[in-house]
């Protein structure tokens, strides 16, 4: 088959898809809470089951990552996700204000797309699913084609789960042959009343760019600040275990480590204690080269990879049981690889005077590719944190793993695997995305207060007696109009 044909396929099937699951959805929307509740149970037993096999299947496919910690992320995506949205008023009258006599009233967006991006497939799509059905959407996903399988199947599962607990036929669906043409013909089809976009930039944009709705997510490039009274082997500990969860997959990873120079030595000597190698410079340029293309654009082929692998493909040497790579960078930007995000376990190292300099080196590495997503301070005196806040991010971490604090595994912040950067990220939310963003919301208002209506009056007899009379006035235009003609401009 050529491609012509191939696309025209895509397109066909997309606009399928698109119209079977808008007929679901208003189906769908007429389900009360019990109906509902027992329709995500079964996609929660289901994805619970299959939590192994989407992992396996994932890694296998994408080459990302680690199957341990993606069967943690089907499982958070959904048993530890229900826990958390079971509670939501999302059907009906969902809040009722008796003193301003104001109810409001959960209404579907409509038929959902769903973006999801290769490093977190199988989780995501579970997730969005979910929160879709909870919310009375539909939804459609656009998988991302080097993780087509898993994500087709993970489609699939939630669909059947559904349908089988009483979901219309075809309320999720999945396209089985992506192309852009079939992503822009999902993304402006008149069925689609919102896009829930996770991936890179360049995808995120065209969401955007779709004239409607939508909840678009792009790249983090969360700094770590070790500051000087953090308890240092925690920290180190904290952060390897979140730069090697799934082998550094997750947005909300950390991708640059800042230390003062005081306790620079303790830092680096835990580092290596934990499984931390510091590269020559010599290495962290063979290295970089390695992780980048096309400038600061991730190699396909060192993301989510072990350190031990990606060291092999740079030809450089390090100790068995080496768990992350770290390079010292002076600075920020081009000149500068290890400055840009990294989803994979290599890390920026920086040392700094003080907590000044970290925070104006941390608003730079932000504006570097990451400004509003998060980041993350380790520290013993609570001020220190509150300083941070002040930073042009959402979710300012402390004390805890920056991959799993950000989407709500280590911290109380809402379970998501998509996370809004806010306006300054170019995102329409700062939050952690659920199923509360999902809805309409209509409001009954009763009146409160008897209209009135003003006193003409009362107006006419304020300008009755003017502060200035009307010969007043007149000689003060008559002397403007001397003056223009002096000059010429009347």
């Amino acid at each position: 088959m050529d491609n012509f044909d191939y696309d025209l396929q895509s397109v066909q099937e997309t606009r399928n898809l698109a119209r079977q699951g808008k007929v679901a959805q208003t189906q769908l929307a007429k389900f009360n809470c019990e109906q509902i509740d027992k329709i995500i149970c079964n996609m929660v037993k289901v994805a619970a089951d299959n939590a192994v096999s989407l992992a396996k299947m994932a890694v296998e496919e994408t080459g990302f990552g680690k199957v341990e910690d993606k069967i943690f992320k089907n499982h958070f995506a959904s048993t530890e996700l229900y826990e958390f949205i079971k509670p939501m008023k999302t059907i009906g009258v969902i809040k009722e204000d008796n003193v301003n006599k104001i109810m409001e009233i959960a209404e579907p967006v409509g038929l959902l797309m769903g973006i999801v991006p290769s490093t977190n497939p199988t989780s995501t799509t579970i997730y969005k699913s979910i929160i879709a059905i909870k919310s009375r959407n539909g939804i459609v996903f656009s998988p991302h084609p080097s993780a087509l399988n898993c994500t087709l199947q993970a489609a699939r599962l939630m669909n059947d789960a559904a349908v089988a607990a009483g979901a219309p036929a075809n309320i999720i669906g999945c396209i089985s042959k992506p192309s852009m043409d079939a992503t822009n013909e999902l993304m402006k089809c008149d069925e689609v009343a919102m896009i829930i976009a996770t991936g890179g930039s360049a995808m995120v944009k065209a969401a955007y760019s779709a004239g409607k709705p939508a909840l678009g997510v792009g790249p983090g490039n969360v700094p770590a600040y070790i500051e000087r009274t953090a308890n240092i082997p925690k920290a180190v500990k904290n952060i390897i275990a979140s730069k090697t969860f799934d082998n550094g997959t997750i947005c909300a990873s950390e991708q640059s480590v800042i230390v003062e120079e005081c306790i620079r030595d303790q830092v680096m000597e835990e580092f290596r204690r934990q499984g931390g190698y510091f590269m020559t410079p010599a290495e962290t340029d063979q290295v970089a080269k390695k992780l980048f293309v096309r400038g600061h654009a991730m190699n396909a082929k060192m993301v989510g990879r072990s350190a031990e692998v990606i060291a092999g493909s740079a030809g450089i040497t390090i100790p068995p049981g080496t768990k992350v790579l770290l390079g010292e960078q002076q600075g920020v930007g081009e000149e500068y690889p290890l400055s840009y995000e990294k989803l994979t376990t290599v890390l920026a190292f920086y040392t700094i005077k003080d907590w000044q300099e970290a925070c104006e080196l941390s608003i730079k590495l932000l504006n570097n590719g990451g400004v509003g997503h998060s980041l993350s301070i380790h520290t013993e005196t609570p001020e220190m944190a509150m300083k941070f806040s002040e930073k042009p991010v959402f979710r300012i971490l402390v004390n805890t793993s920056s991959s799993q604090g950000g989407v709500g595994a280590t911290t109380g912040l809402s379970p998501a695997f998509t996370l809004g950067c806010g306006t300054w990220g170019g995102s329409a939310t700062s939050d952690n995305v659920t199923p509360m963003h999902l809805i309409n919301i209509k409001r009954v208002a009763y009146g409160i207060v008897e209209p009135t209506t003003p006193s003409y009056s009362a107006c006419t007899s304020q300008c009755d007696n003017p502060a200035i009379s009307e010969d007043q006035l007149m000689t003060v235009v008559n002397e403007v109009i001397s003056l223009l003609k002096k000059k010429g401009d009347y």
